[in-house]
């Protein structure tokens, strides 16, 4: 044990900051506005169900370093000197990871796999490092993650390494594997798996960790439509176009945000397996919602740059397809923590998957305006049903 942290760096149970998501979390996730909004733009430049694919390839493992360093810092204290420089180096490493997303398939492969291996490797080594001498259960955890992620980073060096058409098969495999690893518990032969116990978390530290991200996400999206609108000739079209933008990202808003989040972290902390909990509704079901934000965005641009004509296969699926995909992450989300469906939210799919029989016979300014008009009745809906279940 001579190469381990002899301070312990843990949160201090029943402290004033157990829960409380630090100032430097906040800026780690900086970087995570660039990877987005790079995820993003990489979506609308090469939208097509291929470029579709490999930017979802991106956004996974965007979204899996993200998770998995939101986990690490449930555990450990930000304001420990030693967790701070872990975190700067990860923000260092997570800046070329982005840079390099526009041409991660082909010219800035290596760079890409280069960063983010190095991100899952040094996170997982240094929780190895500081907890050896002050929680067996993380510990082994972390020794089993780390197992796991060399495995896949092998897979992931492999497609960096091979020829373009080749790559994506060894991404997928690479992705896949780290996914399962979480649904399996990190078996590793000889060293078992890890425990629902071992996972135990702060509810309300990763729910507040998981909503300012999405509140990330969707500036993000506010981000891509104004700075879009900002260089087009005001028309009456692109007016009413960014407004409807900007309606629908305040109803996403509204959908995750007025009731669910605050009510989803008071759930996790009384429930009896909050590891269970978060390890469903926060690591696997909110990429859903991110995704659709991400959609969602590349929709507002299309629309604004031709909100008239007719309705194209690639409109289509970009306003409907983002709207669906968030609202889909969430009922799964509210089914995971409330052990309910919302009706408002099946009504919103339903009425998507209609919408999206009619949408080729509509202008995209139109559907544009059907799209937000359901998503801002999904939000009333659920508000009005709340209350009234509260009275």
């Amino acid at each position: 044990m001579i190469f381990t942290s002899r301070r312990n760096v843990l949160r201090e149970k029943g402290s004033a900051t157990e829960h409380k998501v630090a100032f430097v979390e906040l800026f780690f996730d900086l970087v995570f506005v660039f990877a987005v909004t790079q995820t993003a733009h990489f979506l609308i430049e090469n939208f097509s169900p291929l470029g579709g694919f490999k930017a979802l390839i991106i956004l996974l493992a965007v979204w899996w370093v993200w998770i998995f360093t939101s986990w690490v810092t449930n555990w450990v204290d930000p304001q420990k000197v030693e967790v701070r420089l872990m975190l700067f180096v990860l923000m260092l490493a997570g800046m070329v990871m982005s840079v390099a997303i526009p041409h991660a398939f082909d010219t800035t492969a290596l760079l890409f796999v280069s960063a983010y291996v190095f991100m899952q490797l040094s996170r997982n080594i240094f929780m190895c490092w500081a907890l050896a001498q002050h929680h067996q259960g993380i510990y082994k955890n972390f020794v089993r993650i780390s197992i796991w992620f060399l495995l896949s980073g092998a897979l992931w060096f492999a497609g960096a390494l091979s020829d373009p058409e080749g790559r994506l098969y060894w991404w997928v495999a690479a992705l896949a594997l780290e996914y399962l690893s979480a649904a399996v518990y990190f078996y590793v032969p000889g060293l078992g798996r890890s425990t629902l116990e071992d996972w135990n978390i702060s509810g309300e530290h990763m729910a507040e960790r998981c909503g300012l991200l999405m509140i990330i996400a969707l500036g993000e999206s506010l981000l891509v439509s104004g700075s879009t609108f900002a260089h087009m000739a005001w028309t009456n079209a692109t007016i009413v176009a960014f407004l409807s933008a900007f309606v629908s990202t305040v109803a996403m808003w509204w959908i995750y945000f007025s009731v669910s989040a605050e009510h989803a972290a008071h759930k996790i902390a009384s429930s009896n397996n909050p590891g269970q909990i978060a390890r469903l509704g926060y690591t696997y079901i909110h990429i859903l919602m991110v995704m659709g934000v991400v959609i969602v965005a590349a929709a507002d641009e299309f629309v604004l740059a031709h909100p008239e004509g007719h309705v194209d296969i690639k409109m289509l699926v970009a306003c409907v397809g983002g709207p669906f995909a968030y609202l889909l992450g969430n009922l799964l989300f509210k089914r995971v923590v409330f052990n309910e469906y919302p009706r408002s939210h099946l009504a919103g799919l339903v009425a998507l998957a209609f919408l999206a029989a009619a949408a080729t016979l509509m202008t995209p300014i139109t559907l544009s305006l059907t799209v937000t008009a359901i998503l801002v009745l999904v939000g009333g809906w659920e508000t009005v049903a709340v209350q009234r279940n509260m009275r």
